[in-house]
Formats: structure tokens, C-alpha cells, sequence
């Protein structure tokens, strides 16, 4: 059984689709060329097709969200707390903006 959300996903991805057809027929009785109607249709086609893909991505995030949230949180640089205190990694710049000397910045 798929959850709510899917459910409702699914039904805004068929409305959309729905509309993709509607509205260009909608169009021509109002009097708009076909190819007007056609250039709508392929509009609204590619824009539901956009908004399908990020909202199957939104799904999958929050999908992952709960497993994520049971892993404990490594911190700022991912660090265990174990090594967190052993100084700086290799690599890694620490400090703020100056580059080391002691001259005032103008």
C-alpha cells in the first residue's frame, strides 16, 4: 500500500496530465490556432513533467530523512568525538581571515 503523500503525488501528476489535454482543447473551441494549442500543450507537458521529477525527488528525501535522523550526528567536519581533540586534520586551514603575519588590515 503506498503512504498518503505518494497518494497525493500521484493524483497532482495525473490532474496535471489532465490538464495538459484540456486546456489546448479548451483553447481551440475559445478560437486559438492549433498551433497555439500545440505549443501550450507541449509547454504545460514539459512543466508537469519538471514538477514530476522534483516532486519524486522530494519523496525520496524525505523518505531518507528518518533513517538519517536514527545515525548519530558527527558534527561540523564529521569527526567521531573521539578525534574531535587531536588537533587539526591534514589539509585543513584553521584560523580566520589574516594568513598569519601580524600587520594590521587596512
Amino acid at each position: 500500500m503506498t503512504s498518503p503523500s505518494q497518494d497525493s503525488a500521484t493524483d497532482l501528476v495525473r490532474w496535471a496530465a489532465f490538464s495538459c489535454v484540456l486546456v489546448p482543447v479548451v483553447l481551440v473551441l475559445y478560437g486559438t490556432s492549433l498551433g497555439g494549442a500545440a505549443g501550450t500543450a507541449l509547454g504545460l507537458a514539459a512543466v508537469t513533467g519538471v514538477c514530476r521529477v522534483l516532486l519524486r525527488q522530494s519523496e525520496r528525501c524525505a523518505a531518507r530523512l528518518p533513517a538519517e535522523e536514527s545515525a548519530p550526528h558527527r558534527g561540523r567536519h564529521g569527526r567521531t568525538p573521539s578525534d574531535a581533540h587531536s588537533g587539526p586534520v591534514s589539509g585543513t586551514h584553521r584560523g580566520g581571515r589574516h594568513s598569519g603575519g601580524t600587520t594590521p588590515v587596512d
